[in-house]
């Protein structure tokens, strides 16, 4: 007998165990389609950020784009706080063991709430030196060091929210997810607005909103997964065994996640060459480019929580069933948002400028990066089934080589021709053109063999 996840009545989720068999679709659907919400609430942060700063002029703009990339580095950096989280909670569930999960669950609450501290007051020493290595003006500098240093206060809330939402991914609840980061952002804009125009704090303002909002949502997403242990019977103190394991079997993932994050950060800084008007497109780009990357994550959040539930109860069927549905459904979504992207890229460039430049940067760099999300959607879904299947080494050591052969290509774009918006587009060509292959073939290759096929409660 082995396990499978199918949908009920309000597609609501739960394990049975039955003889192998398909995925059922519906049961994609119930935690891509939330999942979806969730995501793409979570850049409307940074979208709101973008806009009102921009109101404030073309410097400060820039500032934040230098800022954003630094402190979205850092949170993603421990995105294995979710992703780890995800696959061993959902790896425990289909093997029937729900408390196991929500034991690992708080053990990743508490592991996140330390390292945000940590980072938070390591954050605040080597700001300017952080910034200063992006060789900005320094009337730029001054405001990216500015935003860097409100913001990092909100940083252990971040990395709590994370990790609070690993464990309800794994428990195949991606619906409370989505209630906390829409509420988040709604609240986020109107705190942004009131502190940076109304207030007059400028960029600090917005990073003070931000901080604040996570704040709440940090407290909102783990009075959810509280209240699960303490009805499973779960002990609340931190274990320390247990949160030096969930360390320790974070550390590939969160090498693959630097490494992905030095490719973004390398393109920020090869951006920063093109002059401050396309920098500030850049940061603009960027954060469209992470949107629909979070929009195609969806299904590989989905694909997350199902591979890992699915090799807890030893039904390697289902896996390679829902992989094969679950790509195919990447490289839809996105073609469908490429199309989106291309269409409205004029109509949104004004409103993050109005400096004639940087709207015709936005529009050009958008174009690349709309043609590449096909590509993107069948990459970011095998990343996610692995990650299911516990598959981290590969990852990283994928990661690592991806990024080293990037690097040489961005730095040559950098250093070479003229500042200009011509430099930007071929920078984006390189970065979700070329990179974005390279992640393809090592992903592509990896899926198509059955090492990663490992199946039990633990990897």
């Amino acid at each position: 007998m082995s396990g499978r996840i199918v949908a009920g009545e309000g597609m609501a989720l739960t394990v049975e165990r039955v003889t192998s068999g398909p995925t059922d679709r519906r049961v994609i659907l119930a935690l891509a389609v939330p999942a979806l919400g969730a995501l793409v609430a979570e850049p409307l942060f940074l979208l709101a950020d973008s806009a009102i700063v921009g109101r404030l002029g073309t410097v400060p703009l820039a500032g934040l784009g230098i800022a954003a990339a630094v402190l979205a580095a850092v949170v993603s950096a421990f995105v294995f706080l979710a992703y780890g989280t995800t696959a061993s909670v959902a790896r425990r569930i289909g093997a029937g063991d729900r408390d196991g999960a929500l034991r690992q669950g708080i053990d990743g609450l508490w592991l996140a709430a330390g390292l945000g501290v940590v980072v938070a007051v390591v954050g605040e020493l080597v700001a300017p030196a952080v910034v200063a290595a992006f060789g900005p003006e320094p009337e730029v500098a001054e405001q990216a060091v500015t935003y860097l240093r409100w913001s990092l206060p909100g940083v252990p809330a971040m990395l709590v929210v994370l990790a609070a939402t690993g464990v309800l991914r794994g428990l195949l609840d991606t619906r409370t997810p989505l209630a906390v980061a829409a509420t988040g952002a709604v609240v986020n804009a109107v705190l942004n607005l009131v502190l940076v125009h109304g207030v007059g704090l400028g960029i600090a303002g917005s990073a003070i909103g931000t901080a604040a909002t996570q704040l709440l949502m940090a407290i909102a997403v783990t009075t959810v997964v509280v209240r699960g242990a303490r009805a499973g019977g779960a002990p609340l103190a931190p274990d320390l065994p247990g949160v030096r394991a969930a360390a320790r079997s974070g550390v590939a993932l969160l090498v693959r996640t630097l490494a992905l994050r030095a490719a973004l950060l390398l393109t920020t800084y090869a951006a920063t060459s093109a002059g401050p008007p396309q920098l500030a497109a850049h940061q603009v780009v960027s954060t469209v480019w992470g949107l629909l990357a979070l929009a195609l994550d969806a299904i590989a959040i989905a694909a997350q929580a199902l591979t890992g539930t699915a090799l807890g109860a030893g039904d390697l069927d289902a896996v390679r069933a829902s992989t094969t549905t679950m790509t195919r459904w990447g490289i839809g979504a996105g073609a469908v948002l490429g199309l989106a992207a291309a269409a409205c890229a004029p109509l949104i460039a004004p409103l993050f400028s109005p400096d004639p430049v940087v709207r015709a940067a936005i529009v050009a760099a958008v174009l690349v990066a709309a043609v590449t999300q096909p590509l993107a959607g069948y990459v970011f879904v095998l990343d996610g089934v692995l990650i299911g299947a516990g598959d981290g080494t590969y990852l990283a050591v994928a990661g690592v080589i991806q990024t080293a052969l990037y690097a040489p290509v961005a730095l040559l774009i950098a250093h070479g021709g003229s500042p200009g918006t011509a430099r930007l587009v071929l920078l984006w060509v390189a970065f979700s053109g070329g990179w974005l292959l390279l992640r393809a073939v090592f992903l592509g290759l990896r899926a198509r063999s059955s090492v990663w096929l490992v199946p039990g409660a633990t990897r």
